[in-house]
């Protein structure tokens, strides 16, 4: 019998398929981020779909989608909103920006200022925003969808680490295998469109029975010092400026708690860590530069903290 989470999960990739073709695994790590309520950063060259399963997760949880295209002139108030004055009433009324929504997708975020950028810090972390002294409550499950260019790109500004630390997943994405690709050109030419739209829509209930399953999931002592030894050790290394953060530790413990639940596990093991590391903290990592002179990859250096912390028996 499966439980509520592989069964959020099985309906996510049921739903998202209809749109998306070849991200299983993307969908499985967003279906992690969903439950744990964390902000997901994607990764890719452009064209790659990242829009595209953005907008077919949130209509997969059927809330209020709404979107902000990252642009050198964008700014924070183009996200937060503005005070209007209202001649009738004849005082200033806020208008709220797209940031009061379910789900914000904030496309070619590192194409936005600085300044833009940092405007997400306080809703990202405690769900409100501040403006002009008073306090704006965000929707209880906002989840912040970013799409990020390669740092390469022409026109693109680097995420500062306080922002970083506040995605708990960065999913890689790269161009699909020749088979995936295949049937994306073959289901375009014969529907005339990028893809079909699902009509499942997650109800309340089922997320909050998956999230309810995944709190009962047990994590032994030796765990919790399995994730200190992982932290511990990236912030020793010789390769790195800045390791793991205690966020980040705790990202790392939520999102193994919730793969183990997705195998059907009471408790978290070893290779649920494991499995959740690459995508947790890979962009929280920040490279020494001579470690950047010598081509080492922050990917690289998680694998080394994998074959290099004991792992617990």
């Amino acid at each position: 019998m499966s439980t509520a989470l592989e069964e959020l999960e099985l309906r996510l990739q049921e739903a998202l398929g209809m749109s998306v073709i070849g991200l299983k695994s993307t969908i499985r790590a967003m279906t992690m981020a969903v439950v744990a309520r964390g902000h997901v950063l994607l990764q890719g060259p452009p064209g790659l779909g990242k829009t595209l399963l953005s907008k077919a997760l949130a209509a997969g949880l059927g809330g209020e989608f709404r979107r902000v295209q990252g642009t050198a002139d964008l700014m924070p108030s183009d996200i937060i909103g503005v005070h209007v004055f209202d001649t009738a009433k004849r005082e200033f009324e806020f208008r709220p920006g797209p940031l009061f929504a379910d789900v914000l997708l904030v496309d070619e975020i590192n194409r936005a200022s600085p300044k833009t950028q940092s405007a997400l810090l306080e809703a990202m972390e405690e769900r409100q925003v501040t403006v002009e002294r008073r306090t704006y409550p965000l929707p209880a499950n906002f989840l912040v969808i970013a799409t990020q260019n390669p740092g390469d790109f022409e026109g693109t500004y680097p995420l500062p680490e306080s922002q970083l630390d506040r995605f708990m997943l960065r999913i890689d994405m790269t161009y699909p295998a020749r088979e995936d690709e295949q049937a994306i050109l073959a289901r375009y030419v014969a529907l005339r469109e990028p893809g079909k739209k699902s009509a499942f829509v997650v109800s309340p209930s089922t997320l909050d029975a998956a999230r309810a399953g995944v709190d009962e999931v047990h994590v032994a002592p030796e765990l919790l010092a399995y994730v200190l030894d992982l932290a511990l050790a990236s912030r020793q290394h010789s390769h790195l400026t800045l390791g793991l953060s205690t966020r980040g530790a705790l990202a790392v413990l939520r999102a193994a708690k919730i793969a183990a639940a997705l195998r059907g596990s009471s408790f978290v093991a070893p290779d649920d860590v494991k499995e959740v590391l690459p995508i947790v903290i890979s962009h929280r990592l920040v490279l020494a530069p001579e470690a950047m002179l010598e081509g080492v990859t922050t990917q690289g250096i998680v694998q080394r903290l994998l074959d290099q912390v004991t792992v617990p028996r």
